[in-house]
């Protein structure tokens, strides 16, 4: 009989890896997904919007931009640091505010939008997520979310990761959340209408060194990865991701363009 995970633990373990490094510098390449995702849930000025698992604040920026009235949350207050830097930057009035994405502190049916780029898909308890995101959702409102697919290249990261570092037994993989069987099953037909593109980010770089040297340096689950690792295998593991990105880059010996597919997903609540 297999032990039921401990997700308070991995969630500690999680709050640990983001806060590490530092993520702006990677999501601020982003950006783009927050700004399509915001014209794919047609914002309209004046709408309360919720943006989950914020980051440094993409969508929270794109839908500030559109007028609305945003409220930015995380469980790392450093990372809403980030994005109220970039928000104070452009004169955009956005509240930011710590809080779970398992246990959001706001009223059903509080926000006209709830969003999430590549955010909440890290949620340890991926259910009790779903069900926060269409609880706070009003009726008539929509769920804008944008998650790595398990094939794509960020869902082929986690999963070398995965091989270096194994994720405890039990523990739900993301990328999941880049599949429509699961938001199906979890945002069921009855009560939801799913609208789901599928998108390409193009991760660009100099060479897979140069993204390496980047993400080690500033990706948490990678920046964390490295400095657990003995030398031997911190050299497996680069070796594993040059692999990667070499196989997957299209730019040639000239520079690095490495596609990476992600769902677009509109889910509108009835």
């Amino acid at each position: 009989m297999s032990t039921p995970i401990d997700l308070a633990a991995l969630k500690t373990r999680q709050m640990a890896a983001w806060a590490s490094g530092d993520y702006a510098v990677i999501g601020t390449t982003l950006q783009i997904v927050g700004e399509q995702l915001a014209e794919a849930c047609d914002l309209l000025c004046d709408e309360q919007v919720l943006d989950v698992a914020a980051g440094n604040g993409n969508a929270t920026l794109a839908a500030a931009r559109r007028g609305c009235r945003v409220t930015s949350t995380d469980y790392v207050a450093a990372l809403l640091e980030r994005g109220e830097d970039r928000a104070r930057a452009e004169r955009l009035n956005v509240t930011f505010q710590v809080a779970d994405a398992e246990a959001l502190p706001f009223a059903d049916g509080s926000f006209d939008a709830v969003l999430s780029t590549f955010g909440v898909m890290f949620a340890p308890d991926q259910a009790k997520a779903a069900a926060e995101l269409a609880r706070v959702c009003r009726p008539g409102g929509r769920i804008g979310l944008a998650n790595w697919t398990p094939e794509g290249f960020v869902g082929q990261i986690f999963k070398t990761l995965g091989q270096h570092m194994p994720p405890p037994p039990g523990a739900q993989p993301p990328s999941l959340w880049g599949t429509e069987a699961w938001l199906r099953k979890h945002f069921d037909e009855h009560d939801f209408l799913l609208q789901v593109t599928r998108r390409t980010f193009n991760f660009r770089y100099r060479s897979a060194e140069h993204f390496i040297d980047t993400f080690r340096s500033w990706y948490g689950p990678i920046h964390k990865a490295f400095a657990a690792l003995p030398p031997d295998g911190a050299k497996a593991l680069e070796d594993d991701l040059t692999e990667l990105l070499n196989r997957l880059n299209r730019a040639g010996d000239k520079s690095m363009v490495v596609p990476s597919e992600y769902l677009e997903v509109v889910i509108t609540r009835r």
